[in-house]
């Protein structure tokens, strides 16, 4: 019998890109550190060096995941224009493309997120994107072109609304000939309900 190498390149990011691969495929239960090793060709141990078990896995899956999520929402602001409404609309297209590109494992980013055994650097890099948002918005409100208020009461509506949209687009509810008018459609009502008073 042959045994397989223990040692690879970069085993953490090949785990975690196989990893995601099978949690697009088939979905996290069918997530197996054996399995990915496997799959590499290193040894069943070589895993338990990096991950010492599927939740940890799937935590650091969440992790990069959101990292991902964040430096996307980042670059869509670099070539728009300084309104509200451009950044706004930039961020809105980044969030749902990733969306809809990525849809397992933002459910998998969501509910690690919540889990009891959520690691300190998931709870704080969770919130990075969250944090780009309300950073929009609480520019557009010293710019005079958001409302003023509660920069939690302002922001809920946009993030239920792209949340929303992303869901209903990856679950397959809108026709595809709406789907890119729907989410300008979306875009427009969020900017009309944060227009100043």
């Amino acid at each position: 019998m042959k045994s397989r190498p223990y040692h690879h390149g970069d085993l953490p990011a090949e785990l975690l890109a196989r990893a995601e691969q099978t949690l697009r495929e088939r979905g996290s239960g069918a997530l197996s550190l054996r399995e990915l090793a496997r799959d590499i060709g290193v040894s069943p141990a070589a895993p338990s060096r990096h991950f010492k078990t599927k939740q940890a896995l799937l935590d650091a899956l969440a992790l990069t995941g959101f990292q991902r999520l964040a430096a996307v929402i980042s670059a869509a602001q670099e070539d728009v224009g300084e309104s509200f409404a451009e950044r706004l609309g930039a961020a809105a297209r980044a969030y749902v493309g990733f969306a809809v590109t990525n849809a397992a494992l933002l459910d998998l980013m969501f509910s690690a997120k919540h889990s009891p055994e959520a690691s300190e650097a998931l709870g704080t890099t969770a919130h990075l994107w969250s944090e780009q948002l309300l950073e929009l918005i609480r520019d557009g409100q010293r710019r005079g072109e958001v409302r003023q208020g509660e920069l939690d009461r302002v922001a809920l509506p946009i993030f239920a609304a792209l949340h929303g949209y992303a869901g209903l687009t990856v679950s397959g509810l809108l026709p595809p000939e709406i789907t890119e008018p729907g989410l300008d459609d979306v875009i427009a009502s969020v900017l009309r309900g944060c227009q100043p008073e």
